[in-house]
Protein backbone atom coordinates (compact mmCIF):
# COMPACT_ATOMS: atom_id res chain seq x y z
CA UNK A 1 0.00 0.00 0.00
CA UNK A 2 0.87 3.42 -0.70
CA UNK A 3 1.69 5.76 2.16
CA UNK A 4 -0.33 8.88 1.82
CA UNK A 5 0.46 9.75 5.73
CA UNK A 6 -3.50 9.68 7.37
CA UNK A 7 -4.07 5.52 7.85
CA UNK A 8 -6.89 3.86 6.09
CA UNK A 9 -9.86 2.15 7.87
CA UNK A 10 -9.67 -1.04 7.43
CA UNK A 11 -13.51 -2.54 6.62
CA UNK A 12 -14.28 -6.25 7.82
CA UNK A 13 -14.96 -8.87 4.79
CA UNK A 14 -18.29 -9.71 4.83
CA UNK A 15 -18.61 -13.78 6.07
CA UNK A 16 -19.17 -16.44 3.80
CA UNK A 17 -22.91 -17.06 3.67
CA UNK A 18 -23.93 -14.75 5.86
CA UNK A 19 -27.41 -13.57 6.72
CA UNK A 20 -28.33 -10.44 5.97
CA UNK A 21 -31.34 -8.25 5.37
CA UNK A 22 -31.94 -5.87 2.13
CA UNK A 23 -32.52 -2.69 3.63
CA UNK A 24 -36.21 -0.81 3.86
CA UNK A 25 -36.96 1.57 1.51
CA UNK A 26 -39.83 3.62 2.31
CA UNK A 27 -41.33 1.53 5.30
CA UNK A 28 -41.16 -1.61 3.12
CA UNK A 29 -40.34 -5.19 5.24
CA UNK A 30 -37.19 -5.85 5.29
CA UNK A 31 -36.64 -9.40 2.82
CA UNK A 32 -33.58 -12.43 2.61
CA UNK A 33 -31.47 -11.23 0.57
CA UNK A 34 -31.43 -13.24 -3.16
CA UNK A 35 -28.47 -13.66 -5.28
CA UNK A 36 -30.94 -10.88 -7.08
CA UNK A 37 -31.23 -8.84 -4.77
CA UNK A 38 -28.46 -6.06 -3.14
CA UNK A 39 -27.97 -5.71 0.69
CA UNK A 40 -27.06 -3.67 2.78
CA UNK A 41 -23.77 -3.92 4.68
CA UNK A 42 -23.80 -6.63 7.23
CA UNK A 43 -21.45 -4.53 9.34
CA UNK A 44 -23.24 -0.77 11.72
CA UNK A 45 -23.26 2.04 9.93
CA UNK A 46 -21.27 4.83 11.52
CA UNK A 47 -24.21 8.10 11.11
CA UNK A 48 -23.62 8.15 7.57
CA UNK A 49 -20.19 9.73 5.49
CA UNK A 50 -19.16 11.79 8.99
CA UNK A 51 -19.49 10.32 12.01
CA UNK A 52 -20.45 11.78 15.46
CA UNK A 53 -17.56 14.02 15.04
CA UNK A 54 -17.85 15.16 12.25
CA UNK A 55 -15.24 13.58 10.71
CA UNK A 56 -13.90 11.82 8.13
CA UNK A 57 -10.46 10.51 9.75
CA UNK A 58 -9.15 7.65 7.72
CA UNK A 59 -11.91 7.72 4.55
CA UNK A 60 -10.52 7.40 1.16
CA UNK A 61 -12.31 10.12 -1.41
CA UNK A 62 -11.69 11.10 -4.97
CA UNK A 63 -12.81 14.76 -6.60
CA UNK A 64 -12.98 14.96 -9.92
CA UNK A 65 -11.89 18.32 -11.62
CA UNK A 66 -10.23 19.36 -8.87
CA UNK A 67 -7.35 21.59 -10.11
CA UNK A 68 -9.66 24.46 -9.36
CA UNK A 69 -13.09 26.20 -8.87
CA UNK A 70 -15.16 23.97 -6.69
CA UNK A 71 -13.89 20.95 -7.06
CA UNK A 72 -10.60 22.51 -5.53
CA UNK A 73 -12.70 23.62 -2.51
CA UNK A 74 -14.25 20.52 -2.02
CA UNK A 75 -11.03 18.55 -1.96
CA UNK A 76 -9.64 21.01 0.56
CA UNK A 77 -12.52 20.73 3.55
CA UNK A 78 -12.35 17.14 2.94
CA UNK A 79 -8.70 17.84 3.77
CA UNK A 80 -9.95 19.37 6.67
CA UNK A 81 -11.99 16.59 7.72
CA UNK A 82 -9.35 14.55 7.65
CA UNK A 83 -9.85 12.49 4.33
CA UNK A 84 -7.42 11.16 1.91
CA UNK A 85 -8.26 12.60 -0.69
CA UNK A 86 -7.33 11.72 -4.21
CA UNK A 87 -7.34 14.72 -6.39
CA UNK A 88 -7.90 14.52 -10.40
CA UNK A 89 -7.52 17.06 -13.36
CA UNK A 90 -5.89 17.35 -16.41
CA UNK A 91 -3.61 20.47 -15.38
CA UNK A 92 0.07 18.89 -13.87
CA UNK A 93 2.60 21.21 -12.19
CA UNK A 94 4.14 23.99 -14.75
CA UNK A 95 1.56 22.39 -17.63
CA UNK A 96 -1.84 23.95 -16.63
CA UNK A 97 -4.12 22.58 -19.27
CA UNK A 98 -6.38 25.77 -19.89
CA UNK A 99 -3.95 28.87 -19.55
CA UNK A 100 -6.41 30.79 -17.67
CA UNK A 101 -6.55 28.40 -15.29
CA UNK A 102 -2.74 27.60 -13.50
CA UNK A 103 -3.81 25.49 -10.93
CA UNK A 104 -2.50 22.53 -10.79
CA UNK A 105 -3.44 19.00 -9.22
CA UNK A 106 -0.30 19.22 -7.54
CA UNK A 107 -1.20 22.48 -5.63
CA UNK A 108 -5.09 21.38 -4.95
CA UNK A 109 -3.24 17.71 -3.36
CA UNK A 110 -1.14 20.16 -1.36
CA UNK A 111 -4.01 22.15 0.23
CA UNK A 112 -5.80 19.20 1.29
CA UNK A 113 -2.42 18.30 3.00
CA UNK A 114 -1.90 21.23 4.35
CA UNK A 115 -5.09 21.38 5.73
CA UNK A 116 -4.99 18.09 7.49
CA UNK A 117 -5.91 15.40 5.03
CA UNK A 118 -3.78 13.35 2.85
CA UNK A 119 -3.61 14.68 -0.65
CA UNK A 120 -3.14 12.61 -3.81
CA UNK A 121 -2.39 13.81 -7.08
CA UNK A 122 -2.92 12.11 -10.16
CA UNK A 123 -3.70 13.62 -13.69
CA UNK A 124 -6.60 11.93 -15.24
CA UNK A 125 -8.59 12.58 -18.04
CA UNK A 126 -12.63 11.24 -17.39
CA UNK A 127 -13.73 11.71 -21.14
CA UNK A 128 -10.46 8.33 -21.84
CA UNK A 129 -11.60 4.93 -20.51
CA UNK A 130 -8.55 3.70 -20.30
CA UNK A 131 -6.93 6.57 -17.77
CA UNK A 132 -10.04 6.18 -15.56
CA UNK A 133 -9.76 2.53 -15.16
CA UNK A 134 -6.06 3.20 -14.79
CA UNK A 135 -7.08 5.49 -11.64
CA UNK A 136 -9.42 2.71 -9.86
CA UNK A 137 -6.94 0.60 -10.54
CA UNK A 138 -4.45 2.75 -8.34
CA UNK A 139 -6.73 3.31 -5.60
CA UNK A 140 -7.84 -0.05 -5.65
CA UNK A 141 -4.05 -1.19 -5.48
CA UNK A 142 -3.81 1.62 -2.30
CA UNK A 143 -6.84 0.49 -0.40
CA UNK A 144 -9.07 -2.28 -1.67
CA UNK A 145 -11.74 0.58 -1.38
CA UNK A 146 -13.57 3.73 -2.15
CA UNK A 147 -15.66 5.75 0.18
CA UNK A 148 -16.81 8.84 -1.33
CA UNK A 149 -16.81 9.84 -5.23
CA UNK A 150 -17.32 13.44 -6.11
CA UNK A 151 -17.74 13.56 -9.62
CA UNK A 152 -17.37 16.83 -10.16
CA UNK A 153 -15.02 17.71 -13.48
CA UNK A 154 -17.34 19.97 -16.18
CA UNK A 155 -16.35 22.23 -18.41
CA UNK A 156 -18.44 24.67 -20.97
CA UNK A 157 -18.28 27.15 -24.01
CA UNK A 158 -18.84 30.79 -24.23
CA UNK A 159 -21.14 30.78 -26.79
CA UNK A 160 -24.61 32.53 -26.09
CA UNK A 161 -27.45 30.20 -26.04
CA UNK A 162 -29.25 32.65 -29.25
CA UNK A 163 -26.41 31.63 -31.43
CA UNK A 164 -26.61 28.59 -32.83
CA UNK A 165 -24.25 28.44 -35.98
CA UNK A 166 -21.97 29.23 -33.46
CA UNK A 167 -22.10 26.03 -31.74
CA UNK A 168 -19.65 23.25 -33.40
CA UNK A 169 -20.09 20.03 -33.39
CA UNK A 170 -16.95 19.55 -31.85
CA UNK A 171 -17.67 22.23 -29.06
CA UNK A 172 -20.88 20.03 -28.36
CA UNK A 173 -19.37 16.49 -27.88
CA UNK A 174 -16.51 17.93 -26.02
CA UNK A 175 -18.46 19.24 -23.68
CA UNK A 176 -21.02 16.17 -23.67
CA UNK A 177 -18.05 14.26 -23.10
CA UNK A 178 -16.42 15.86 -19.94
CA UNK A 179 -19.83 16.31 -18.44
CA UNK A 180 -21.81 13.68 -19.04
CA UNK A 181 -19.25 10.46 -20.37
CA UNK A 182 -16.89 11.17 -17.63
CA UNK A 183 -19.02 11.05 -14.84
CA UNK A 184 -20.51 7.52 -16.63
CA UNK A 185 -17.27 6.41 -16.90
CA UNK A 186 -16.25 7.34 -13.18
CA UNK A 187 -19.35 5.85 -11.39
CA UNK A 188 -19.21 2.73 -13.94
CA UNK A 189 -15.74 2.31 -12.86
CA UNK A 190 -15.85 2.95 -8.86
CA UNK A 191 -18.56 0.49 -7.94
CA UNK A 192 -16.57 -1.99 -7.13
CA UNK A 193 -14.63 -0.11 -4.49
CA UNK A 194 -17.72 1.73 -3.41
CA UNK A 195 -19.08 -1.64 -2.39
CA UNK A 196 -16.30 -2.45 -0.14
CA UNK A 197 -17.42 0.75 1.98
CA UNK A 198 -20.35 0.89 4.82
CA UNK A 199 -20.65 4.48 4.02
CA UNK A 200 -20.14 4.40 0.04
CA UNK A 201 -21.45 7.74 -1.45
CA UNK A 202 -21.48 9.71 -4.87
CA UNK A 203 -22.23 13.15 -5.66
CA UNK A 204 -22.44 14.66 -8.78
CA UNK A 205 -22.12 18.23 -9.54
CA UNK A 206 -25.29 19.01 -11.77
CA UNK A 207 -25.92 23.17 -11.82
CA UNK A 208 -29.36 25.09 -11.73
CA UNK A 209 -28.98 25.15 -15.67
CA UNK A 210 -29.40 21.48 -16.05
CA UNK A 211 -32.74 22.04 -13.90
CA UNK A 212 -34.51 24.84 -14.98
CA UNK A 213 -34.18 26.86 -18.16
CA UNK A 214 -31.44 29.97 -18.11
CA UNK A 215 -29.17 32.06 -20.35
CA UNK A 216 -26.33 29.32 -20.25
CA UNK A 217 -24.57 27.74 -23.72
CA UNK A 218 -26.76 25.11 -25.09
CA UNK A 219 -24.44 22.40 -24.58
CA UNK A 220 -23.71 23.18 -21.25
CA UNK A 221 -27.32 23.35 -20.09
CA UNK A 222 -28.27 20.06 -21.81
CA UNK A 223 -25.95 18.24 -20.42
CA UNK A 224 -26.57 19.38 -16.74
CA UNK A 225 -30.32 18.72 -17.75
CA UNK A 226 -28.61 15.10 -18.74
CA UNK A 227 -26.49 15.01 -15.21
CA UNK A 228 -29.90 15.57 -13.43
CA UNK A 229 -31.72 12.98 -15.04
CA UNK A 230 -28.29 10.46 -14.44
CA UNK A 231 -28.11 11.49 -10.82
CA UNK A 232 -31.40 10.39 -9.84
CA UNK A 233 -31.55 7.30 -12.63
CA UNK A 234 -28.12 6.24 -10.60
CA UNK A 235 -29.41 6.76 -7.44
CA UNK A 236 -32.38 4.42 -7.95
CA UNK A 237 -30.14 1.81 -9.82
CA UNK A 238 -27.44 1.93 -6.43
CA UNK A 239 -29.07 2.61 -3.76
CA UNK A 240 -29.65 1.42 -0.86
CA UNK A 241 -26.15 0.47 -0.54
CA UNK A 242 -24.27 3.84 -1.96
CA UNK A 243 -26.10 6.77 -1.63
CA UNK A 244 -26.28 8.60 -5.06
CA UNK A 245 -26.70 12.97 -4.11
CA UNK A 246 -26.39 15.79 -6.88
CA UNK A 247 -25.92 19.08 -6.14
CA UNK A 248 -26.80 22.36 -8.27
CA UNK A 249 -24.90 25.22 -7.49
CA UNK A 250 -25.56 28.91 -8.81
CA UNK A 251 -23.51 31.71 -9.06
CA UNK A 252 -20.70 31.38 -6.62
CA UNK A 253 -17.58 33.20 -5.62
CA UNK A 254 -14.31 31.74 -7.37
CA UNK A 255 -12.50 31.46 -9.94
CA UNK A 256 -15.13 30.12 -12.48
CA UNK A 257 -17.45 32.62 -12.34
CA UNK A 258 -14.76 35.39 -12.61
CA UNK A 259 -13.69 33.99 -16.22
CA UNK A 260 -17.31 33.56 -16.99
CA UNK A 261 -17.97 37.41 -16.16
CA UNK A 262 -14.93 38.90 -17.09
CA UNK A 263 -14.85 42.80 -16.44
CA UNK A 264 -18.10 42.48 -15.00
CA UNK A 265 -17.38 39.93 -12.03
CA UNK A 266 -17.37 42.47 -9.19
CA UNK A 267 -20.64 44.20 -10.35
CA UNK A 268 -22.35 41.03 -10.79
CA UNK A 269 -21.28 39.05 -8.29
CA UNK A 270 -22.13 42.22 -5.53
CA UNK A 271 -25.35 42.97 -7.49
CA UNK A 272 -26.14 38.99 -7.38
CA UNK A 273 -24.86 39.18 -3.59
CA UNK A 274 -27.60 41.72 -2.35
CA UNK A 275 -30.21 39.18 -4.22
CA UNK A 276 -29.37 35.39 -1.84
CA UNK A 277 -31.06 35.56 1.52
CA UNK A 278 -28.83 33.74 2.97
CA UNK A 279 -25.33 35.02 4.03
Amino acid sequence: MADHGAQPIRYPKRPAGSEREVGRIRGSTPRPATASTRSTPWWPRRGGILDAMGRLDGRVALVTGASRGAGRGIAAELGAEGAIVYVTGRSRRGAPAVPEFPHSVEDTADEVTAAGGSGVPVVCDHTDDDDVKALFERIASDHGHLDVLVANAGTTIDTVPTDLDGVSVEAWDRVFAVNVRGLWLSVRACVPLLRESPVAAVVTTCSVAGIRPGPQPLPYAASKGAVANLTKTLAGALGPTIRVNGVAPGWMVGEWMEHQLGDNYDRLIERRAKMTPLK
